[in-house]
C-alpha cells in the first residue's frame, strides 16, 4: 500500500492549528487572499486533488469534471448550498460542513443586531461622527416584554431563543418541520407562518437556504408584520427579497432590519439598501469571533481527513456516500 499523502486545496486562508492539522495527513495547497479563489484558477487546481475545502465557492459538475480523483468536499461553515450535493452523491464523493461549533456565536451576533436596529445604535454612532449630536434620531423600541418569532427553530433558532428569554421576551417559532423537544424544553409554542408575521414585535431567520426557501420573505409578508417591527437575518441573504425589504424600509412598513447576509454578495455598492438609515448591514460575519472560526476550521479539516481514511467525516451531510467509497 502506497503511503502517499493525499492532496488537499483550500480556497480560504485557515488558521494555524487546522493548517498545521490536515498537513499531517495531507499535501496541501491553499489560497491565501480575502477575495475568492478565481474559478478558472479553482479549475486548474482540482485536477489531481483527493480533498477540497471551500467557503462560498460555487462547487458543482464543471468541478467535479475537472477532478476525477476527488473524494470528499468540506465547507468551511454550516451552510453549503454552494454545493450540488446530489451531483456530488451521485459521483459518491463525501461532501461534509461544520454544524454545531458556530451556533452560539451566530446567536449573538443576531442579538448585536437585534439590539442594535431596535435602539437605533448605527444611526446615532453616524449621528454623533458627523457632529449633529441627537438631531433627528427617532425613539427606539424596547426589546424586553416583547414578541420574537423565529423562522426555523435549528440549533442557532434555539440558541437565540435562549437568548431572547433571558431579555424577558415573549417567544413564537415557525418551521417547516415542528420541533417539539425544543417547544417543551424551552416552552415556545409553534405557529403557522402568517401567526407569527403579524404578531411579532421582532422576527429572526434562521433557516437553511432551499428551493422552497428562497424569497420565503418578499412583498407579502412584509405587508403583514406590525410597523414597528424589527426584522433580523442571520441565515442566507436569498431567503429574504432584498428589493423587498428595501421597500419595506423605505416606506416604513417596518421599523428596522439588521442583515448580515446578503442578496448577492457582496452588496453592490450602488444597491438601494445602502441608501437608507434603518438598516444594519454587515457582512456575513455572525460566526467571525476567533474561538468559533478556529472550531469550525478544525472540524472542516477534520472532515477531509476522516473521509480520505475511509471513516465517516463528523459533518458529514451525504453518509450514504460511505458505503460506496468503502467498496
Amino acid at each position: 500500500m502506497s503511503n502517499k499523502k493525499p492532496n488537499v486545496y483550500i480556497t480560504i486562508p485557515l488558521p494555524e492549528e487546522a493548517v498545521q492539522r490536515i498537513q499531517t495527513a495531507c499535501n496541501t495547497e491553499m489560497w491565501r487572499e480575502d477575495d475568492p479563489v478565481p474559478r478558472k484558477m479553482l479549475l486548474d487546481r482540482v485536477r489531481n486533488v483527493e480533498g477540497l475545502i471551500v467557503d462560498t465557492d460555487k462547487i458543482d459538475a464543471e468541478v467535479f469534471d475537472q477532478a476525477p480523483r476527488l473524494k470528499v468536499v468540506s465547507e468551511y461553515g454550516v451552510g453549503y448550498d454552494n454545493i450540488d450535493v446530489a451531483e456530488a452523491t451521485q459521483r459518491g464523493i463525501l461532501v461534509g460542513n461544520t454544524p454545531g461549533v458556530l451556533s452560539e456565536s451566530v446567536a449573538d451576533f443576531t442579538f448585536a443586531l437585534l439590539l442594535g436596529a431596535a435602539r437605533r445604535v448605527v444611526e446615532a454612532n453616524t449621528n454623533v461622527q458627523a457632529g449633529k449630536w441627537a438631531s433627528g434620531i427617532k425613539f427606539g423600541q424596547d426589546i424586553h416584554g416583547a414578541m420574537l418569532g423565529i423562522i426555523g427553530l435549528g440549533r442557532i433558532g434555539r440558541e437565540v431563543a435562549v437568548r431572547a428569554k433571558g431579555f424577558g421576551m415573549k417567544l413564537m417559532y415557525y418551521d417547516k418541520i415542528r420541533q417539539r423537544k425544543a417547544e417543551d424544553e424551552l416552552g415556545i409554542p409553534y405557529v403557522e407562518l402568517d401567526t407569527l408575521l403579524s404578531q411579532s414585535d421582532y422576527i429572526t431567520i434562521h433557516t437553511n437556504l432551499l428551493p422552497e426557501t428562497v424569497h420565503l420573505i418578499g412583498k407579502k409578508e412584509f405587508e403583514k408584520m406590525k410597523r414597528t417591527c424589527v426584522f433580523v437575518n442571520t441565515s442566507r441573504g436569498a431567503v429574504v427579497d432584498s428589493m423587498e425589504l428595501y421597500k419595506a424600509l423605505r416606506d416604513e412598513k417596518i421599523l428596522a432590519a439588521g442583515i448580515d447576509v446578503t442578496e448577492p454578495e457582496p452588496l453592490p455598492r450602488d444597491h438601494p439598501l445602502l441608501t437608507l438609515r434603518n438598516v444594519i448591514i454587515t457582512p456575513h460575519i455572525s460566526s467571525a469571533t476567533e474561538p468559533a472560526r478556529v472550531s469550525m476550521a478544525l472540524l472542516t479539516v477534520d472532515n477531509v481527513i476522516e473521509g480520505l481514511k475511509g471513516r465517516m467525516p463528523p459533518g458529514a451531510v451525504n453518509p450514504e456516500v460511505l458505503r460506496r467509497f468503502s467498496s
